[in-house]
């Protein structure tokens, strides 16, 4: 009883805070988890489901009884131990006390009590050997079952087995899987010729005509809290008093096989062919057929002590749970699930931007798509939104530039010809003056009527953000972030702190400026500059939006999932006053149909009306309530149990005692878990060994501990588990065991031992003052054969001495050798990246001595792999060794051609200005052209690209030259290869 007590403990809040803090949400928004036999299931047919007071849910399938703890499936059946005597399993009921009886295929009923003991009640010979699918106690504790087509039977208390074979009129002969028994001890059975009602006196007979029923099909359901349901035909029917009255009516529905009343009141319900309905305030809804659910009958519904529903179906288990995002995605008429921006325009509808257009929902979640004309006929990719006050709605795009739309819905577009630079709109922003800024491709723009025009003085590269406000607008790039202020452009020195250089997004919160970028967050505030980051604890590199809600949170999207913090907290990181900043993740686990947030567009978040969060991601639009994470926080802490104990690796019978007697100077190991069933992934626990330390120690998500060669005493081992953020929980998992001590331990062979080392300390003294004086005769001996040992010895060290010398002279010689090779390319023999890397440093220097020109040329063989794939890499190795030796050839003495990796290369023009450089480069492009038969191969063909650089006053390292020539060369690859491009 004491199981049953602390089970009601860990239900008991439950349904008052689901009423009061969480309400059901649509059947929609219910994240969908399947198993089948490839998770671990011994068969896909799921004939009942059941909980017991531990927590452990239970399965019954043909092939065996499975249990379940959240992370495994353990098996039981005749080959196991305990051993069933059938693995067919019929039925499941948990009895008042909690014990959990199970019924198969063959009339043998069971009991599985929670210490893990088995006890068989076989088939009598009297009683039918079939399946039994049904069971249920009544109130003076007699446990009776349903057997299919033949009867009822009872198992008293005292473990008689009482049948009632049926007479061969009796409706039991159609009997349905279906039995309960009401407060008066009357016996529901369900059967394929209406209601059979067994009264306390014995009495059989058929009730459907009694209560007003439809002929045919009907069959029982009892609910948690005691209500009596009568399913018949296609009519749901609720006991009051004396009467059944019909509640719900499912005409489409073919036949019903399964319901569930769950803690909210709403009736789920299973079918024979259309899968799972619920009946509640939303109506009768219907799990979507786009999902991957099991297909045929549903066997059984059950809902568990954290308020998910778990459905037996012929073709495997599956369950649905409440989660903290809910998503809208293709399947609810969205043109795509790759959403890259989301927006709520001034009447409360929310705009999404996706891979295939433009969508509107409006109330209650309508989606309609919306047309932007193209020259292509296509939908465009959409990157960008913003509205102005007046309702004009700007869109950005990838390809086709941006739109205006009208609050009349009138579209207008523009293009290179308004002026608008060719590429992705990633971002639009609305200043306070009604200006709209873009960030394109060429650099951060303007519209100016009909006109887009570009600042004077902005670099003209790839934009990847824009904000305006009052005196300012903020620009994020590829290379860090920009003010403009009037004519006036600031570059800020993200780089230089912490490495940050793609910008994705800004928001003002109060005085201060973020911004997310590729390496966390930076805040501008008074004209300081500060950083947090992965090293302050950002679990990711790259965030995308930072945004806040209304119940003082703030959230930011990333590539892996969505985080929640709070501004006093960063503001703490950032000035210096906390080291790390408290965080709490979101990903798939959560709810969220994909944990990839969008960034490089935007908005990819947005706050509507009610304080829902919408984030844009691969996986369609993900929403969370910020209100709902209160009752998230606040569920009860997962029930701690046992699941292993194992000494030295073989386990032990740790049910069968109430304390287990151990030797010492073993390894003993306990396994164990908390019985959640929401993010068991995210179950974290803690242990306490009484007996050694009083202290709790915390485990993280580590499932087992161990303990090694433990002192010999009396232990008890606490476990405690939460989910995370939440309390420990109270109703722990506890383990006795006492460690024996060793013989020598004991105190009786300690005195005996304390007596024989006097005595062997006493002879060990006689036994020193013969040897000493035995020892000194030994001693001038010795003195003589160890002087002559000595000066043989100081001979060989000499002579060791002459090799030694030999040996460096050697070991000089190869090091030579080894500097030589780590700067040289051992296939081309031209020098290597290395070597490359310390002439240029070289070369910098001296041109900025002189103030003579210094060039670089980097060149990649164009389409080197074709070569490969095409004539294998043997003739690949031949090019390169022909190419590195015609540059070789063709270069100046005062020159360097190098290797740097790959099919690539670089030469070193000293002393020559860009147009000279390019020169001769060409005359090298028209020798690759002039050779012929490369590698070996008639008709074979090389060319290559190149991207070629002077060195500038900018440029203070090699690095920033291979960057420059780098972007010049895939330039050159860009624009059809076998080409130069130059500055």
């Amino acid at each position: 009883m004491a199981g049953v007590l602390m089970l009601g403990a860990w239900l008991a809040p439950l349904p008052a805070r689901a009423a009061v803090l969480a309400p059901s949400p649509p059947l929609r928004d219910y994240a969908i988890d399947l198993w089948t036999s490839r998770d671990g299931l011994p068969h896909n047919s799921i004939r009942d489901i059941a909980q017991t007071a531990d927590g452990y849910l239970w399965f019954a399938t043909w092939e065996g009884l499975v249990r379940y703890n959240g992370l495994d499936f353990t098996t039981f059946d005749r080959s196991t131990r305990p051993a069933l005597a059938d693995n067919g399993i019929g039925g499941l009921y948990v009895d008042p006390k909690g014990a959990l009886w199970l019924s198969d295929s063959r009339g043998n009923v069971s009991r599985y009590t929670p210490d893990g003991k088995l006890k068989i009640w076989p088939r009598p010979a009297a009683v039918p050997e079939v399946l039994i699918p049904a069971m249920a106690m009544d109130h003076r504790g007699n446990l009776w079952m349903l057997f299919e087509g033949r009867g009822l039977a009872q198992l008293t208390p005292d473990g008689r087995t009482l049948y009632e074979a049926p007479k061969d009129d009796s409706p039991l002969r159609t009997a349905y899987t279906r039995m309960v028994i009401d407060a008066r001890d009357r016996i529901w059975v369900g059967s394929n010729e209406g209601l059979v009602i067994r009264d306390p006196d014995g009495t059989v007979h058929a009730a459907s005509k009694d209560y007003g029923l439809p002929a045919g099909f009907a069959w029982p359901y009892m609910a948690p809290d005691g209500t009596l349901w009568v399913v018949a035909q296609d009519c749901l029917y609720r006991l009051e008093g004396e009467a059944l009255v019909m509640v719900h009516q499912l005409p489409d529905a073919g036949r019903l096989t399964a319901l569930l009343e769950d803690r909210h009141g709403d009736l789920w319900i299973g079918t024979e062919s259309i899968g799972v309905l619920r009946a509640g305030k939303y109506g009768i809804e219907h799990l979507s057929s786009g999902l991957p659910l099991p297909r045929g009958r549903i066997t059984s519904l059950k809902e568990d002590a954290e308020g998910s529903v778990w459905v037996g179906a012929n073709g495997g288990l599956f369950r649905l749970r409440e989660t903290l995002f809910t998503n809208t995605t293709a399947r609810d008429g969205l043109g795509s699930d790759y959403v890259r921006a989301v927006l709520q325009d001034v009447g409360g509808d929310l705009w999404v931007g996706n891979s295939t257009g433009l969508d509107r929902i409006g109330p209650e979640r309508r989606i309609s798509h919306v047309d932007l004309p193209t020259s292509t006929g296509k939908p465009p990719s959409v990157l960008s939104l913003a509205q102005q006050r007046d309702g004009t709605l700007w869109i950005g795009t990838a390809n086709d530039g941006l739109y205006r739309r009208a609050p009349d819905g009138a579209v207008q577009r523009y293009g290179a010809e308004q002026g608008l630079a060719a590429g992705t709109v990633r971002g639009v922003s609305v200043g306070l003056d009604g200006v709209v800024w873009l960030a394109t491709q060429r650099g951060v723009a303007r519209v100016d009527g009909d006109r887009v025009v570009s600042p004077p003085g902005v670099p003209q590269t790839l934009t990847t953000a824009v904000y305006s406000e009052a005196g300012a607008v903020w620009v994020g790039t590829l290379e860090g972030a920009l003010v403009l202020r009037g004519d006036q452009v600031q570059s800020l020195p993200l780089e230089a702190l912490g490495g940050g250089r793609t910008v994705f997004g800004f928001i003002r919160l109060g005085d201060a400026m973020w911004m997310s970028t590729d390496r966390g967050l930076y805040r501008v505030r008074g004209g300081k500059l500060a950083r947090v980051g992965l090293e302050q604890g950002v679990p990711v590199d790259a965030v995308f939006q930072l945004i806040p809600d209304r119940d003082g949170h703030l959230w930011l999207t990333s590539n892996r999932g969505v985080l929640r913090t709070d501004l006093a907290s960063l503001d703490r990181v950032a000035d210096g006053l906390q080291p790390r900043v408290v965080m709490t993740g979101y990903n798939e686990m959560d709810g969220m149909a994909s944990s990839q947030a969008n960034g490089s567009s935007g908005p990819t978040a947005v706050v509507r009306e009610d304080g829902t969060l919408w984030v844009a991601t691969a996986g369609g639009v993900a929403t969370v309530d910020p209100r709902r994470l209160q009752w998230f926080r606040e569920r009860p802490s997962p029930p701690v149990v046992i699941d292993d104990v194992e000494q030295d690796g073989l386990p032990l019978p740790w049910r069968d005692t109430p304390a287990l007697k151990l030797e010492g100077g073993h390894r003993l190991s306990v396994s164990y878990v908390g019985l959640s069933y929401l993010l068991p992934e995210r179950t974290e626990y803690r242990t306490r060994l009484e007996g050694l330390d009083n202290e709790w120690v915390r485990r993280g998500r580590q499932r087992s501990v161990e303990f090694i060669r433990l002192p010999p005493g009396d232990y008890t081992l606490h476990v405690s588990a939460a989910h995370p953020d939440g309390p420990w929980s109270q109703r722990e998992a506890v383990l006795h065991f006492s460690i024996a001590p060793f013989l020598w331990q004991r105190h009786s062979v300690q005195a005996a031992a304390g007596a024989l080392l006097l005595l062997l300390l006493f002879g060990l003294y006689r036994y020193r003052v013969h040897r000493y004086q035995t020892r000194t005769k030994r001693l001038t001996r010795l003195v003589d054969e160890r002087t002559r040992d000595l000066q043989v010895q100081a001979q060989q060290l000499r002579d060791a001495d002459r090799d030694k010398t030999g040996l460096l002279h050697q070991l000089l010689l190869q090091s030579e050798a080894f500097e030589r090779q780590a700067r040289e390319d051992v296939l081309t023999g031209l020098p290597n990246r290395r070597a490359l890397d310390e002439r240029l440093e070289q070369e910098i220097a001296r041109a900025r001595r002189g103030g003579q020109p210094l060039c670089m040329a980097m060149l990649d063989v164009d389409h080197f792999k074709k070569v490969n794939d095409q004539y294998s890499h043997g003739v690949g190795d031949v090019v390169l060794k022909q190419v590195g030796a015609l540059l070789v050839r063709h270069a100046r003495d005062a020159d360097m051609a190098a290797r740097s990796g790959g099919e690539e290369f670089c030469l070193v023009f000293t002393d020559t200005a860009l147009e000279q450089a390019a020169q001769a480069c060409a005359r090298l492009r028209e020798l690759f052209h002039g050779q012929a038969g490369w590698g070996g191969i008639d008709g074979l063909q090389i060319t290559f690209s190149a991207g070629l650089v002077q060195l500038e006053d900018g440029d203070v390292s090699p690095a920033s030259l291979y960057q420059r020539a780098d972007r010049l060369l895939y330039r050159a690859k860009r624009n059809g290869r076998d080409r130069i491009e130059h500055d």
